[in-house]
């Protein structure tokens, strides 16, 4: 379908304005820049430091800091923010029965599956570390990281595809579980609350290789002389795993595992892709985006992100402080 010489006009109008905003923002930055390569004496160093971090703080300022304001305000409005309602839609999240629910649901992502990939992520990095080739697996074993959680998703949906036992089966699982001697397995995507564990399942598999890669980085950099002291001491196999492995690891381990929390917190796409977050399969991501933009309760939506922030705030700063120990010691 052709666009009319009306609608290339003002597409070529919107395309030239937006140039010409960016080109404006390069040119003057450009000068500023230019300015402070040329002061000198007392103002040069502020004028630096200014020039530095001024176009930073005012990208952080548009980009983050008056969203987070903005949501908040709205957060306390009713659905169209006609009317001020307070704390109301922040008691409904947490005394309305699907809402609890959905908390639920997203509490139990929050435990399995950081928990899984962590593990996952160390059982291979063990492994894997002990075969040759090792980077041909471990290339493997990441590249789902690689992949969109939209993309996993769709393959996974195909996984869980079930079919009448009559017909062909196209989902491996379904096809796999019929081979196994299941003369009629269910519907996964229906079955409650096994499809919750499904989806947490596509998650872990796309965690799993950035847990293996950190992990196996943070094993090869234990010190030699500590690995033989502890074996000349008597440790063996399991016992040199747990009480000289683990302990040397911890502070990444944690680094992984809240890294993955985070990313579990904001899970929307998996949920999003394969049930729309039906079937007893709701998480506060995806509730906030259906509150929004689909029932478009601006109020409801807006107090979910709020929740959603403030529970990521938490372990953003316990990884900053880890990181900060763990740069301490070295």
């Amino acid at each position: 379908m052709s666009l009319s010489a009306g609608a290339w006009g003002d597409a070529m109008v919107k395309f030239g304005n937006g140039f010409g905003a960016i080109a404006g923002f390069l040119g003057v930055l450009l000068l500023v820049f230019l300015a402070a390569g040329r002061a000198s004496g007392r103002i040069a160093r502020p004028l630096a430091v200014l020039v530095l971090l001024g176009p930073a703080v005012v990208l952080l300022l548009v980009g983050l800091i008056a969203p987070l304001v903005r949501t908040v305000y709205l957060s306390l409005y009713n659905d169209d923010s006609s009317r001020f309602v307070g704390g109301e839609n922040f008691g409904w999240a947490f005394t309305n029965d699907p809402m609890r629910e959905v908390l639920v649901n997203t509490l139990l992502w929050l435990v399995v599956v950081p928990l899984a990939a962590t593990v996952l992520g160390l059982v291979l990095a063990l492994l894997v570390d002990r075969m040759r080739g090792q980077a041909v697996y471990k290339s493997l074993i990441f590249m789902p990281m690689a992949i969109s959680l939209v993309g996993a998703s769709i393959i996974f949906k195909f996984v869980y595809e079930a079919r009448d036992p009559s017909q062909q089966q196209i989902g491996l699982l379904s096809q796999t579980a019929i081979a196994l001697g299941w003369d009629d397995p269910p519907n996964w995507m229906l079955s409650q609350p096994l499809n919750t564990f499904l989806l947490m399942a596509v998650m872990v598999w796309v965690q799993t290789g950035f847990a293996m890669v950190v992990l196996s980085a943070a094993i090869k950099a234990i010190p030699d002389d500590v690995t033989e002291a502890a074996r000349l001491d008597g440790a063996q196999g399991v016992r040199l795993f747990w009480y000289v492995t683990v302990p040397m690891i911890r502070t990444t381990t944690v680094v992984v595992l809240t890294t993955v929390m985070i990313t579990t917190l904001k899970a929307f796409d998996i949920v999003r892709t394969m049930t729309g977050g039906n079937f007893g399969t709701q998480v506060l991501a995806n509730e906030m985006y259906s509150q929004s933009f689909v029932q478009f309760n601006t109020g409801r939506g807006s107090a979910l992100a709020v929740i959603l922030f403030l529970a990521v705030l938490p372990l953003v700063a316990y990884n900053i402080l880890q990181l900060r120990k763990e740069r301490a010691v070295r």
